[in-house]
């Protein structure tokens, strides 16, 4: 389901409570950013987090007692939706999604080469973990072959492990074959991993901030359901493409948008 309007409204009058297994949270992160030709910017840094207090209170009253939570914001405001959600919801990791840059960062102080990401469940006893889902190379076991002596009986290292809380996946760059039009998109890869360890097929994914609807898209492939919430047009229009919900849009076909260069700005 693609619901075109405003989150907070949306979140209080669409979604049902307690309906849903998994939530992806990915707004605006108040650092001026151009959507579109609009730029997200609020008037202060409180009335920032007074707005993503209201939507994360929302989004913890549609999670199912078993349901999980994956927050992202900019590094200076996450130190706040930590400390706030923290009194709500079990935070399990802090994870690091780690990235090259594709140009010079910062000439006076360390530029930014991550985003963080809070992982957080209602239930530290009974939620989704799917870890056999998520296994990454284990370079000790699979390259080094390393025998570990400390056991009893000598054993080699396993070759497979659980990702631990650094990510590294690139950015989604222009001729990307996922890129869309959009300045802040998240790559596949990412949500990939989310929706496998924290969902079963079948189950209910909500993105409320939807965007490109990356979310939506892994969410389908991989036979979940899902609800996205986009307040902007032409973003709901990528939606329906990558969705497959629709050809055209008010008589005009759906077609992948080219690069636009106030997105780099």
């Amino acid at each position: 389901m693609i619901i075109h309007g405003d989150a907070l409204e949306a979140l209080q009058t669409v979604v049902p409570d307690n309906s849903v297994d998994l939530i992806f949270a990915d707004p605006p992160y108040n650092i001026g950013k151009r959507f579109n030709g609009r730029i997200f910017k609020w008037d202060s840094e409180d009335a920032y987090l007074h707005w993503c207090y209201q939507w994360l209170d929302l989004c913890l009253r549609k999670l199912k007692p078993t349901g999980s939570l994956y927050v992202m914001t900019a590094t200076q405001f996450m130190p706040y939706l930590d400390i706030y959600l923290r009194q709500k919801i079990n935070i399990l990791s802090r994870i690091v999604w780690s990235y090259d840059s594709s140009g010079v960062q910062a000439r006076k102080y360390f530029g930014s080469m991550y985003e963080p990401i809070l992982f957080a469940v209602k239930d530290k006893s009974n939620y989704t973990f799917n870890a056999g889902d998520i296994l990454i190379e284990a370079k000790t076991g699979a390259r080094r072959k390393l025998i570990d002596y400390r056991k009893s009986i000598p054993t080699a290292y396993n070759t497979e492990k659980v990702p631990g809380n650094v990510w590294n996946f690139a950015r989604v760059r222009y001729r990307m074959d996922e890129y869309e039009n959009h300045p802040t998109q998240k790559p596949v890869a990412l949500l990939e991993r989310i929706i496998k360890a924290s969902s079963n097929e079948g189950d209910l994914v909500l993105d409320p901030f939807s965007g490109t609807f990356t979310t939506c898209e892994v969410a389908k492939n991989l036979g979940r359901n899902c609800v996205g919430i986009e307040l902007q047009e032409e973003y709901i229009k990528i939606g329906l493409r990558r969705l497959n919900l629709a050809v055209d849009y008010k008589g005009e076909p759906l077609k992948r948008a080219t690069r636009s260069f106030e997105n780099e700005k």
